[in-house]
């Protein structure tokens, strides 16, 4: 089993700046993906930004120029550093990762989520 635990997260107003981290911990061969996604209130849950584990980012159309997403294999941790954010960035914003186990099976894993709010 892998767990994925995020932080930072909280709120700020419109304009500011946060960062998210979420570390991968427990029975872990490889991690492949690992991709934040945002889910606003009422709303489906969406993709952010994905990053290989080569490094290579992926991002939504609505976050371009604003998000960077990162991450560090030795400490099997991914960041999402999140610049101007504006009021519809408000909601809460999920780790995901992609394990392959060393029986080459690939699973997928969830953070419990962490609450952006933008708001004056």
């Amino acid at each position: 089993q892998v767990q994925l635990v995020e932080s930072g997260g909280g709120l700020v107003q419109p304009g500011g700046s946060l960062r998210l981290s979420c570390a991968a911990s427990g029975s872990i061969f490889s991690i492949n993906v690992m991709k934040w996604y945002h889910q606003a209130p009422g709303k489906e849950r969406e993709l952010v930004a994905g990053i290989g584990r080569a490094g290579t980012p992926t991002y939504a159309d609505s976050v371009k120029g604003r998000f960077t997403i990162s991450r560090d294999n030795a400490k099997n941790t991914v960041y999402l550093q999140m610049n101007s954010l504006k009021p519809e960035d408000s909601g809460v914003y999920y780790c995901y990762a992609l394990h392959l186990s060393a029986y080459g099976t690939m699973d997928d894993y969830w953070g419990q989520g962490k609450q952006v709010t933008v708001s004056s």
